[in-house]
């Protein structure tokens, strides 16, 4: 007899959806601990901007690294690509905790640069991870892409409540700012270990994943081929569908079909990244919440963020017009001169809603674009487009990391 598609397993949706948020949330939890600790490396290195120093490093690792590994496309093996990703964030994180143990919490040159060297590692790990997994979820159920954003939105969140809990918990004691970077240093570094552990032996082993990854490689993809054999499925029994690489549509193809989605998730990442976090830690001015301001700002953003990525599940509330994703994404560059003339004028109570309406539309529209954006195409179509347009995605941070600086012009440096 011969062989056929695999038949759809109905088990492991739910694990697979919890799984799916873990390491969404994982993708970017090292990064955002960097991000949601400013305050301290503001109160470190209060001459070499780190809000916006860091990010700048972090973005160009990211962008080139994930247009390589996008170019290379079928021919880079998913499973080694994302356990790379997950396996640095670990090490980079572990660094930055040794690195700040080492230092005794001193500061200085050298520091701020080791400092820059993990945050570049960062940019690294991301593009393989968070390119590499909505890929891959592409073309499994869409479910589960909402889970994995919606875990990365949380690790914001999630970061933020943390930083709040360890700088009140040392509040009052001789060093109470370092004590506090450390425990939550430490608590992100046996998370990401954590989620090392969750992609190399939990993912694989779901019966729905088996499914799909079985499904993908019998369309064509020559990606899967270790992570179906982790699972106990021979590559060799899955009968690939002769001529079917020869239909499959190029990147290129593929990028000028969605060409509005890509550019629309740049818009997204561009106006939000000019905003947040160097605008928001630097440029608001001094207020009576003092030094809890930016990460108040911050927690807001975050937990907002984290709110829109779930809007999304209410059907009625999906927006799935490709038009009006446009027109509404266009029209949020309006929170530029919003966010000027709040700073200038506003107290901080506007500031605050006016950050929470910038986290929630930047969570509801990224999920609209990239559920909606990788359908009607075979599996290795699927996540080849899901990386081009995470490439398109980290493109509009680097952009709106750069374009933050321009907030700094008549101020001095």
């Amino acid at each position: 007899m011969e062989n056929s598609e695999p038949l759809r397993p109905i088990e492991g949706k739910f694990a697979a959806i919890v799984v799916c948020w873990l390491l969404g949330n994982g993708c970017l939890f090292s990064w955002n601990s960097m991000l949601t600790i400013e305050d301290y490396y503001i109160y470190l290195f209060p001459k070499y901007h780190p809000s916006r120093v860091l990010t700048l490093v972090y973005q160009p690792f990211a962008v080139g690294t994930l247009a390589i590994l996008a170019y290379k496309g079928d021919r880079i093996n998913t499973r080694i690509r994302n356990l790379f990703g997950y396996t640095l964030f670990f090490i980079s994180t572990l660094a930055v905790l040794l690195l700040d143990l080492a230092s005794s919490g001193q500061g200085g040159l050298g520091t701020f640069v080791g400092i820059c060297i993990v945050s570049g590692a960062f940019g690294v790990a991301d593009a393989h991870t968070q390119g590499g997994m909505v890929g891959e979820l592409s073309y499994m159920l869409p479910e589960f892409i909402q889970s994995f954003l919606a875990g990365a939105a949380a690790s914001g969140a999630l970061t933020s409540a943390l930083r709040l809990i360890t700088k009140a918990a040392f509040k009052n004691s001789k060093n109470g700012l370092h004590k506090g970077a450390i425990l939550f240093f430490s608590i992100s570094t046996f998370f990401e270990l954590l989620c090392v552990l969750l992609y190399a032996f939990v993912f694989p082993k779901l019966p729905i994943v088996k499914y799909y990854r079985s499904k993908v490689a019998f369309e064509g993809s020559n990606a899967v081929s270790s992570d179906l054999a982790e699972a106990g499925i021979q590559t060799s029994s899955i009968r690939v569908k002769e001529g079917k690489q020869l239909e499959r549509k190029g990147t290129k193809q593929l990028l000028l079909e969605n060409i509005d989605y890509a550019l629309d998730l740049f818009l997204i990442y561009a106006l939000t990244l000019s905003i947040f976090p160097g605008f928001l830690s630097e440029d608001t001015g001094s207020h009576s919440l003092g030094s809890w301001y930016a990460l108040v700002l911050i927690a807001m953003y975050n937990v907002c963020d984290l709110i829109g990525r779930y809007i999304p599940l209410l059907e009625s509330l999906k927006m799935e017009s490709r038009k009006m994703l446009t027109i509404v994404i266009v029209g949020r560059l309006l929170f530029v001169p919003a966010f000027y003339f709040t700073a200038k004028y506003g107290t901080q109570g506007w500031m605050i809603m006016l950050t929470s309406l910038l986290g929630l539309t930047n969570g509801y529209l990224t999920v609209c674009v990239l559920t909606s954006a990788p359908k009607g195409y075979m599996g290795p179509e699927q996540n080849a487009l899901g990386n081009v347009l995470v490439l398109f995605l980290l493109a509009g941070i680097f952009a709106g990391v750069t374009l933050d600086w321009l907030w700094l012009i008549g101020k001095g440096w």
